[in-house]
């Protein structure tokens, strides 16, 4: 029996007895009995006020005693389906501190690394990666302090028991207290090892690879993360991120602090820190933005998706060069209307006016890729609208009619 429901039927059981005897009282007080109720002592009128009250809270006391009973009882069920789920799922899961110790493991986990739940507890997850991959392992920890609730995602060799190694796409989220600092890290491991070899093995013809990339969507069929407008998309320089949906603003800064515009990602392109030699090089998003990591190692062992990316790595490099070719041209309006032109070709859509850029790009912008002033780009931006070869929207956006 609950001890909390004992402890509310002593509490009634005393509180009735209470009430027995001062009805006993009352009912054995012959000089007073006859009297008017307006001239009964003040005593007995208090304490039958406060029978009363207390007659009450007990009834109260069980009606919540039942209903933390049934929330109990719902929580421990909830717990047991989750904890289910946990020791269920197919694949490995592990939870660590944000040290990388291991606080719980599932049985996938134990399974594939040939070891029993138990003896995973309280070990460092770093002692079950292979040691050419150790120093990746430790910088991406590092890095999990600062991605917030952002999923990264990356392939390293992992080690079983018997000391054979394999390879292994990981999945880690960070939990985060109240106060925002991390406590937990939440691994998700695969086993790939047979994709990687059958990857590794299979010389596919261009035919067939168009077949391959066709079926198995190996870059749009990943873990989506998300980021609002405005935010900065953190880059791991072991791993491009490829666009699914949004725009992505490149840039780096100038010798006097200033943003320099020096691309622009959208839906099917890729970027990241390893496909430039920029010292200072920062992605932020442009709109609500869902992204997907790839790996380096993952690109290295993987003919398919080497063929599949190689395309739209191109097409970055190849929009890199045009926005150089911007800063070439000697005067600043030829420079105003070229990038006009590449914008027009990169985000431009079709609509009854034009062609609108999808995304709004502040004439500090604009100034930063032509290198120039805001207020001159204000200036030549002002003759362009009113020659009526641009207009602008409701939301700002630029609309070119005829350049």
């Amino acid at each position: 029996m609950d001890i909390h429901k004992i402890e509310i039927d002593t509490f009634a059981q005393r509180a009735e007895g209470m009430y027995q005897r001062l009805a006993s009282l009352y009912n054995n007080s012959p000089d007073i009995i006859n009297l008017p109720s307006d001239r009964l002592p003040q005593t007995f009128m208090e304490l039958g006020h406060a029978s009363e009250i207390v007659k009450i809270a007990t009834e109260e006391l069980y009606q919540q005693n039942e209903e933390i009973a049934q929330l109990r009882d719902l929580a421990e069920t909830e717990s047991q389906r989750y904890r289910e789920l946990f020791e269920l799922a197919p694949d490995a899961y592990l939870v660590t501190d944000n040290l990388g110790i291991i606080q719980e493991a599932n049985r996938a986990a134990a399974h594939m690394l040939n070891l029993s739940q138990h003896y995973l507890v309280g070990k460092p997850i770093a002692n079950y990666v292979a040691l050419e991959d150790r120093h990746r392992f430790r910088s991406l920890l590092k890095q999990l302090e600062e991605c917030g609730d952002k999923a990264m995602e990356l392939v390293l060799g992992f080690l079983k028991r018997n000391g054979d190694v394999f390879d292994a796409a990981i999945t880690v989220a960070v939990a985060c207290n109240r106060q925002g600092q991390p406590t937990q890290a939440r691994w998700l491991i695969r086993d790939i090892s047979e994709q990687q070899a059958f990857l590794r093995d299979r010389q596919c013809k261009p035919a067939e690879l168009a077949s391959v990339n066709h079926d198995c969507n190996h870059v749009e069929n990943r873990l989506l993360h998300k980021y609002c407008k405005g935010e900065t998309i953190p880059l791991n320089p072991s791993a491009i991120w490829y666009v699914s949906q949004g725009m992505v603003k490149l840039s780096t800064l100038c010798e006097t602090g200033e943003e320099v515009l020096i691309g622009l990602a959208g839906e099917g392109m890729v970027f990241g820190s390893s496909l430039t030699s920029l010292h200072i090089y920062q992605a932020t998003a442009m709109s609500d933005t869902e992204l997907s990591s790839i790996s380096l190692a993952e690109i290295a062992t993987s003919q398919t998706l080497s063929h599949t990316l190689l395309p739209k790595i191109n097409r970055r490099l190849k929009q890199t060069e045009a926005f150089l070719a911007v800063v070439g041209r000697r005067r600043v309006e030829d420079r105003i209307n070229y990038l006009l032109q590449l914008l027009k070709q990169e985000i431009g859509q079709k609509v009854a006016q034009g062609i609108r850029f999808s995304v709004r790009l502040t004439h500090e912008e604009l100034a930063s890729a032509c290198c120039t002033t805001r207020v001159t780009i204000t200036r030549l931006m002002g003759k362009l609208q009113k020659q009526g070869k641009i207009s602008f929207d409701s939301k700002n956006h630029i609309i070119i009619k005829d350049l």
